[in-house]
């Protein structure tokens, strides 16, 4: 009985976060959040953690993997690094030499080498030609 109870509450719970228009639900100070993938404006991952930062400067902690979160979120985030998804919708500038991307949140993100000309190439298309 405890099984059919967990997965109903879980399809409630989903239900819940489409109707709101949430993609990601965040527990936060004993409340649970909403957080829509309009102000996420990085993910941050570290084992089966991932940190989640908005465009408020705000950091979540989920203890969710990275690749998880990845799957519910929209096709303009990229992974720029083994460690790093980024929203392109919210990249603010690109530093030297395209290496490093400044996010809406203010915070500075390193692009791998192994990624980063096609992930210039990415943001090229996207329209970000903002360069130093």
């Amino acid at each position: 009985m405890k099984n059919f109870t967990k997965s109903k509450n879980r399809k409630v719970a989903k239900i819940a976060r489409e109707a709101s228009g949430a993609d990601i639900l965040v527990h936060h100070m004993g409340s649970s959040i909403a957080v829509t993938t309009n102000t996420i404006t990085f993910l941050e991952g570290s084992g089966n953690y991932t940190f989640i930062y908005t465009d408020s400067g705000k950091r979540y902690l989920v203890c969710k993997t990275m690749k998880l979160l990845s799957e519910n979120l929209k096709q303009n985030f990229i992974r720029i690094h083994k460690s790093f998804l980024i929203n392109s919708d919210l990249v603010i500038e690109r530093i030297e030499d395209d290496r490093l991307l400044k996010m809406a949140c203010g915070r500075e993100v390193t692009v791998s080498r192994r990624k980063n000309k096609q992930i210039t190439k990415i943001l090229n298309h996207f329209g970000l030609q903002i360069s130093a």
